[in-house]
């Protein structure tokens, strides 16, 4: 009572000398115009002062005294926010930074990590290549897995540092989200905003001794992990796989594809040909470890024993015999010129002494001896005849002999 206002008057009745008017529309026009003053004062960087008047699933809108201003959840916090109310409620006073105003629609856009200091600024200082660290996985995507190591600051664990042998399809095959890890800083670009993140690095290498282990030549056992066209994978150890090609599983006959004669989870035995430490790569046989023919033959013999061959080839340092079937060995000794070849050296020397000539022709192999007055019959393709064992090689599956 008493007091004064002003108001406006909505209707007249002079007759009934009636008069009603609204005090209301008044305030609101003053808080209009003082709204649009204060709009008009703002400008974008300015820091301001609000209250959280209510929140939606993209943000915050902020009461800034008769202006709202929407706080969106990108620009509450450096690190990532799912929910406006991880970081704010109603009623809440902030102190907030004008981010851009729209003039056509007089939207006001806020920031509330603004204000805060920013990660990357002192990375540079505190974080260095090598160095161990723990972290949140954030977001799995299809190259890698994202992880938290401070608020603000995330780096990425690519695909192939997660695992040393294990072949990783998916980061799912690892982690999971919100899984705290321990990592390995590989690098940092902070220009980029940028953090590569190992894994595998936290976990000794089991390539790193795998010669000793594993060394050339040496036969291991282990389960077929996988087939492809072109060989078969065996396991030797955890992480560590060697690949069968596929024209090292027999030496019996051609196979087309190693599900032909083998299947994923059996035990094989191999034999280690070859290890490539920088590419993680060993190269495996089977046939290496099944015994041949020659092998047989080898190991039936001694170097000395008398055996019977038959030429099949006659080359200029060396013949090559047939001793068994799909047995060779080598004669060292280039073979005697045959007698077409003897004739024509003979006419070039300007002498042919037919009566020697025909003798040695008549000579023949017969059964393991020869008359000692008569000369060795050549070598010649097709001619079994008696051979020495000289030396016989295991190793590089090699035997040479010499006519006996």
């Amino acid at each position: 009572m008493g007091t004064e206002i002003t108001c406006r008057i909505t209707k007249l009745d002079v007759t009934d000398e009636n008069v009603v008017v609204d005090r209301r529309v008044v305030l609101e026009e003053q808080a209009r115009g003082l709204a649009e003053s204060r709009r008009d004062a703002m400008k974008e960087g300015d820091i301001v002062s609000g209250t959280v008047r209510s929140l939606a699933p993209y943000g915050a809108f902020v009461d800034l005294g008769g202006i709202d201003g929407l706080l969106h959840i990108s620009d509450m916090a450096h690190s990532r926010v799912a929910k406006a109310e991880d970081v704010v409620t109603v009623g809440q006073e902030l102190q907030v930074k004008i981010l851009k105003i729209d003039q056509e629609t007089k939207k006001i856009s806020l920031g509330l990590k603004q204000l805060q200091a920013e990660p990357w600024e002192t990375v540079p200082g505190r974080l260095v290549a090598g160095q161990r660290i723990t972290g949140t996985v954030t977001r799995l995507a299809d190259f890698g897995a994202f992880v938290e190591i401070e608020p603000g600051l995330e780096g990425l664990i690519h695909i192939s540092e997660m695992s040393w042998g294990k072949k990783v399809r998916h980061p799912s095959d690892i982690l999971k989200q919100g899984d705290t890890v321990d990592t390995v800083i590989l690098g940092i670009k902070p220009e980029e905003r940028r953090i590569s993140l190992g894994l595998k690095q936290t976990l000794s290498d089991p390539w790193s001794d795998v010669q000793l282990k594993f060394p050339v030549g040496s036969q291991i056992e282990g389960p077929v992990t996988k087939l492809m066209n072109f060989g078969a994978f065996v396991e030797l150890a955890e992480g560590i796989e060697g690949l069968v090609h596929v024209s090292e599983i027999s030496a019996e006959k051609r196979i087309e594809h190693p599900s032909d004669v083998l299947r994923a989870g059996q035990r094989v035995k191999a034999q280690v040909l070859a290890i490539d430490t920088d590419k993680h790569q060993i190269k495996l046989s089977m046939k290496q470890l099944i015994p041949t023919d020659i092998d047989e033959y080898i190991a039936e013999h001694k170097a000395g024993d008398v055996v019977t061959g038959r030429v099949i080839e006659q080359l200029q340092n060396f013949t090559i015999v047939e001793l068994g079937e799909g047995i060779r060995g080598t004669c060292g000794a280039a073979a005697a010129p045959s007698a077409p070849t003897a004739i024509k050296e003979a006419k070039a020397a300007g002498k042919v002494d037919l009566s020697n000539l025909s003798s040695m022709l008549k000579d023949r192999w017969k059964g393991n001896t020869v008359a000692a007055s008569a000369q060795p019959e050549p070598l010649g393709e097709g001619q079994i005849r008696s051979f020495k064992i000289v030396k016989l090689d295991a190793d590089a599956k090699k035997i040479e002999v010499a006519l006996a």
